[in-house]
């Protein structure tokens, strides 16, 4: 093998596919990255077993070849060299050797055959979606995943697709993340996968906030994606996510409407003196006063009040504050409403101005 590139040219595809370096070497062969130079194009794969990117470069090669390097070096290397400067890898006695002007790096490779490879997918559906719609979807859902739970479904993001519309949903248990978009996907019935948690991760540093639309890849077990450049292919978690549409609210008895950036401001300040374990905060409404109450071990206390618009009974609630934090935080809408039915019962958050998005939260105790 041998080659001559851009460090800009090798640099860039590199930092979009070291996030599927594994960090926790339990195979050698996974710190690596394979490059396969053909005659017109350089290919460079990284995987961790769960997810596989793989990106092409068109290129002229010298010398056609194939050759694993140790990912995060062959990235820094890059980083390091001067801008707009040129680099020659060549391979020599299984070294990879690089140089840029005055600069050479003699790197170890591993043998091509101990680089592992996702199993091939056979398509049972694909449809395209843009880019932009399918960003903001896993934006405004994957925080609500589970992290490290023993029901291993909630630690994903479920995706549903049907012929006019597209469903991401995550839930943890304790609150859930409900968005939908409209797609004109050509399926007949309705499909549903689990996207692992590291998978919605690094998908969502993948897309940009563009129109472009990429491809979408479903098999039995894997989802590809497919942009321009770049290939994303991410197991799927085998098991069965719950029914959330019993999850989600139906009409209740109490709205509470607000300024969705005033309830927040007025949520972090009363969550100061909250419990810093369980982070519960008291709500307290009445005609048009909203009061924000915390305390905590130290028997130290928060009143915040705050005025907004409600319709129904006077209501005494508790919420974990920080799960009402992080849904008014994926929202730029200028009002929030609260829907509510009784101090046991969930509550359901949403945004006039967006009606495809819905948040749930569960009550607490306090």
């Amino acid at each position: 093998m041998k080659l001559k590139i851009l460090r800009e040219d090798l640099l860039n595809p590199l930092q979009q596919i070291i996030g599927a370096v594994e960090k926790r070497q339990t195979m050698p062969a996974l710190s690596n990255v394979l490059l396969r130079a053909g005659k017109e194009s350089l290919t460079l794969t990284a995987t961790d077993l769960e997810i596989e990117l793989i990106t092409r470069i068109n290129m002229m090669v010298d010398e056609t070849g194939d050759i694993t390097l140790p990912a995060r070096k062959l990235l820094d290397i890059c980083k390091a060299l001067p801008a707009e400067s040129e680099i020659t890898l060549s391979l020599k006695d299984d070294k990879a050797l690089l140089q840029s002007g005055r600069s050479r790096f003699s790197l170890a490779t591993l043998p091509v055959s101990d680089f592992p490879a996702l199993d091939s997918i056979k398509s049972d559906s694909e449809f395209e979606v843009s880019q932009k719609t399918l960003k903001e979807m896993i934006e405004k859902t994957s925080f609500a995943m589970a992290q490290q739970d023993v029901r291993y479904y909630l630690n994903g993001l479920l995706i549903e697709i049907s012929p006019q519309l597209l469903r991401a949903v995550a839930t943890d248990g304790h609150r859930l993340a409900y968005c939908e978009k409209q797609t004109t996907a050509d399926i007949a019935d309705v499909k549903q996968v689990i996207l692992p948690r590291k998978g919605v991760l690094e998908l969502a540093r993948l897309l940009n906030d563009v129109d472009d639309t990429v491809k979408v890849v479903l098999s039995s077990n894997h989802l590809q994606i497919k942009f321009e450049k770049i290939h994303f292919t991410s197991k799927l978690i085998d098991g069965r996510f719950p029914d959330y549409n019993r999850v989600i609210p139906d009409a209740t008895n109490c709205v509470l409407t607000a300024d969705r950036e005033l309830l927040r401001q007025a949520l972090i300040r009363a969550s100061i003196l909250s419990n810093e374990k369980y982070r519960g905060i008291r709500l307290e409404v009445e005609d048009t006063i909203l009061k924000l109450q915390a305390q905590n071990p130290d028997h130290e206390e928060a009143d915040v009040e705050l005025e907004v618009e409600y319709k129904g009974d006077a209501l005494e609630i508790g919420f974990n504050v920080t799960y009402m934090l992080d849904v008014l935080a994926v929202s730029d809408s200028s009002r929030v409403q609260a829907a509510l039915r009784d101090s046991n019962s969930s509550c359901l958050l949403t945004f006039p101005d967006q009606p495809d998005c819905k948040y749930v939260i569960m009550p607490m105790r306090l």
